[in-house]
């Protein structure tokens, strides 16, 4: 059975400071050697580390609890105490944690590079080694460490990608991404193939452009019909979106309209993120001409037919994703002529493979 953990419910717990001891000198020649007693050590802190060898949140649904050390109490002989060990939590990129009560955003991990502490041990207490004064040369009184912290957190997984793959059911979206990634995808002529997203990197011109292919979507997806529902919140960090339009579907000229509507209503970000039209399955004898008229509709959009069977418009989509996400500075951008001679890593669709989502 196919799992995608994206949300999880953790409970982190930074370490207590240890107790500051109460002690004396005790040396033969010594006899008022005074206090002695050291501090205790500070406790452990909640730290929170991207990998990026991480894709979805699988590892947190089998442990619950992140617990720091305890700060370790303070010796005789004016020795402190060692302090506890941080608690290390690893989330993939483009992670989310709030408070688990209010849903408050606590943290976004979309571009973290650096380790962040999210709660800090407690401090260790003094021994009375501190307490020594000209009216008090022998105090007995030493402070207990400051207790840790503990918080329950909702983490949530948005996917990190640069173009999405928006279309209904069967359009052709993990066929495409099988054609382009090796992402391995599963594919067969039934609604709902896809249940998870699946993620592959496509390599153009040393440059990655990553694809996602969420599940499909069906009118009403933004009221929660269907299974692309839950997984539209993925698509929201893509730069953009490929809206796949099967051309042997009878309702192939209302489809982009209705998925527009659904992401519109889901978002209105969404519905206004950079994107092309795909028109798929041009192999079959049925489609032929729907292309041009699905143009003809549809002036103002960018359009291309492609068909995953035999390989047509495969490439020059390959070059268009990579159009769509280029940024104003970029000066490796790809044009159509680099489509017939380019040493683009690409064997008859089949592009290198970087990570996939189990």
């Amino acid at each position: 059975m196919e799992k995608f953990a994206d949300e999880a419910i953790i409970e982190v717990s930074s370490g207590s400071g240890g107790n500051g001891c109460a002690s004396f000198r005790r040396e033969k020649y010594v006899p008022r050697g005074g206090p002695s007693g050291g501090d205790g050590g500070r406790g452990g802190n909640v730290v929170f580390t991207v990998r990026r060898n991480l894709r979805t949140l699988a590892h947190l649904r089998y442990k619950y609890s992140f617990k720091a050390e305890n700060g370790r109490d303070g010796e005789s002989a004016g020795r402190y105490g060692h302090h506890g060990a941080d608690v290390i939590v690893p989330l993939p990129p483009g992670s989310l944690i709030r408070d688990a009560e209010t849903g408050d955003l606590i943290r976004d991990f979309s571009n973290d590079k650096e380790d962040f502490i999210f709660l800090k041990g407690g401090n260790g207490g003094w021994g009375n080694i501190h307490f020594k004064s000209s009216v008090n040369q022998a105090p007995r009184k030493a402070l207990p460490g400051k207790p840790g912290q503990t918080v329950k957190l909702k983490v949530e997984l948005q996917i990190m990608a640069d173009i999405g793959l928006v279309g209904f059911p069967n359009a052709g979206k993990s066929s495409l991404l099988d054609r382009f990634t090796n992402a391995r995808p599963k594919i067969a002529a039934y609604p709902f193939t896809t249940k998870i997203p699946n993620l592959g990197v496509l390599t153009l011109d040393e440059r990655d452009v990553i694809i996602a292919d969420i599940p499909g979507l069906i009118e009403g997806a933004s009221e929660g019909a269907g299974l692309g529902f839950r997984f539209l919140k993925h698509i929201f960090r893509t730069s953009a979106l490929a809206f796949l339009i099967d051309l042997s579907d009878d309702n192939y000229l209302e489809a982009f309209d209705i998925l527009l509507k659904e992401l519109g209503s889901y978002s209105e970000d969404l519905a206004q993120k950079k994107r092309l039209l795909a028109g798929t399955k041009t192999d079959l004898p049925e489609t032929e001409g729907r292309l041009d008229e699905l143009k003809a509709k549809y002036t103002s959009e960018e359009i291309m037919g492609v068909s995953v069977f035999s390989g047509e418009g495969v490439k020059e989509l390959s070059y268009a994703f990579l159009r769509l996400i280029k940024t104003d500075d970029d000066n490796n951008v790809a044009d159509d002529s680099a489509c017939e001679d380019s040493s683009a890593n690409m064997n008859d669709g089949q592009i290198q493979f970087e990570g996939e989502i189990l």
